[in-house]
């Protein structure tokens, strides 16, 4: 009776001392002065923000949704990113259990043959059943410090899963508004490619009735092959950028089906006045980088509590008897508690606990860049963003300007007031004119794609 009543006393101490003790020192989040982001030249009344749209209402092709879909599902990088999940959210319930009292079972039996003397062999048959229990009392926090570390592990996989989400959505994106663009450029030299073919008849007509020089005409043969030259080096960056886009769709090469550029541009009118520090906590990378902060405190926590003493208890029992028959009535069991510190190592658990910390001080200073690196990308995203209108604006009066140009050139040169050089001249700019102009599209694409990755949205 006695033992039973020290038994169940100790058990009531260990379930009391659990939660009270938790030596160390408790995650606390680092404390950083963040700007707030304002921008004179963007007066917008709504205050919502890229950062609360999901990509599909961002990108309204259904081309594009479709194959942001799939790269979301079958994209190799993201299928690893899962397992990995999985993997240490299984770690994360070993952790856990380890709380807990662990129970084990065993059936056996036991033949034991003696011969004392010389006189023959005894037999004793001893079967028997058990069950083991056995439990680790966490009193200082060591398996919880452990516990806290798996989770933030888990947590932070999830963030960077999230971060890889977006990362992949806008590399699609950006590939795909590529593609788009190199579509229009080769449309572009193929319609300059058909006007220098047009001017070549042009000038081999004048030339051969006497009204120019054979000059006139080999200018404008050159500029005929000169063109024809962008073609294949078009149409190789056109297969080569199809290829990136299936590898990132987890696809094999295949023609991918887009639309047409044009001149419609998925752009919010602007941005909100002004843009919260907090909007950039909630990018994952940064979320990614507090849970690998939590998890080297958590770490610092365990390598302090492994220098103190370690209490487990083992407890036995069951039944077991030499005879069969007798055995559900033979039962037996033992109680044992176990007491081990450490009492030299040489300093190792002292300095594996320094280790710990340096580690911990590494990982802050990690965090803290990339809170760094996050600001610097908004913020250079930003003025990508605010840019891109304006370029695109003075790049479409360009274009306009040098196309009414050409055509004014033509007519001149046909009507005799200028020379053949002079239609080239004018023919250049505007080709140049409309290759900036397409760039000018495709770079307000792209710096929507920035932001929206920047403000870490949709996910």
């Amino acid at each position: 009776m006695k033992s039973r009543y020290l038994f169940f006393s100790v058990l009531l101490l260990a379930l009391c001392l659990m939660p009270a003790c938790k030596i160390g020192k408790a995650y606390v989040k680092p404390r950083m002065e963040l700007p707030q982001w304002q921008d004179s030249t963007q007066q917008v009344a709504d205050s919502s923000s890229l950062a609360y749209v999901e990509w599909w209402d961002i990108y309204s092709d259904t081309l594009l949704q479709n194959l942001i879909q799939t790269t979301l599902e079958n994209n190799k990088d993201m299928l690893v990113a899962a397992a990995r999940i999985e993997e240490l959210a299984a770690m994360k319930r070993v952790d856990f259990s380890k709380l807990f009292p662990k129970i084990d079972g065993r059936v056996y039996t036991d033949l034991e043959a003696e011969n004392y003397g010389g006189k023959g062999f005894t037999y004793d048959w001893e079967p028997g059943v058990k069950l083991m229990a056995t439990w680790e009392l966490d009193v200082w926090g060591n398996l919880r410090w452990a516990n806290e570390k798996s989770k933030a592990e888990l947590l932070g996989s999830i963030e960077n899963r999230r971060n890889l989400q977006i990362s992949l959505i806008a590399q699609v994106a950006q590939a795909y508004f590529e593609l788009m663009a190199l579509d229009s450029e080769l449309r572009i030299v193929n319609q300059t490619l058909n006007a220098r073919q047009e001017g070549v008849r042009l000038a081999k007509v004048r030339f051969e009735g006497g009204l120019t020089s054979e000059t006139s005409y080999q200018q404008a043969q050159l500029e005929l092959a000169r063109t024809a030259t962008l073609i294949p080096d078009l149409k190789g960056k056109i297969s080569k950028k199809e290829n990136e886009i299936a590898l990132l769709a987890g696809e094999f090469p295949h023609e991918i089906q887009r639309a047409s550029m044009g001149n419609q541009i998925f752009l919010p009118e602007g941005l909100p006045v002004g843009l919260s520090s907090e909007l950039l906590e909630r990018r994952p990378d940064v979320r990614a980088a507090e849970q690998e902060l939590i998890a080297a405190n958590a770490a610092v926590g365990v390598a302090y509590t492994n220098m103190f003493p370690r209490i487990a208890l083992t407890g036995h029992f069951g039944i077991e008897s030499n005879e069969f028959v007798n055995l559900i009535r033979s039962p037996y069991g033992y109680f044992l508690g176990n007491l081990v510190t450490p009492l030299f190592e040489m300093g190792k658990n002292r300095a594996m606990w320094k280790a710990k910390q340096a580690a911990y001080e590494q990982t802050l200073h990690s965090y803290e860049k990339q809170v760094l690196v996050a600001f610097k990308e908004t913020y250079d995203a930003i003025v990508d963003y605010n840019n891109s209108q304006e370029i695109y604006e003075s790049r479409l009066k360009l274009e306009q300007s040098a196309y009414t140009t050409m055509n004014l050139a033509g007519l001149q040169y046909i009507n005799g007031y200028i020379n053949y050089l002079d239609v080239l001249d004018a023919q250049r700019t505007y080709f140049d004119a409309q290759l900036s102009l397409n760039n000018a599209i495709l770079g307000k694409q792209l710096a929507l794609i920035k932001l929206y990755k920047a403000l870490g949205g949709g996910w």
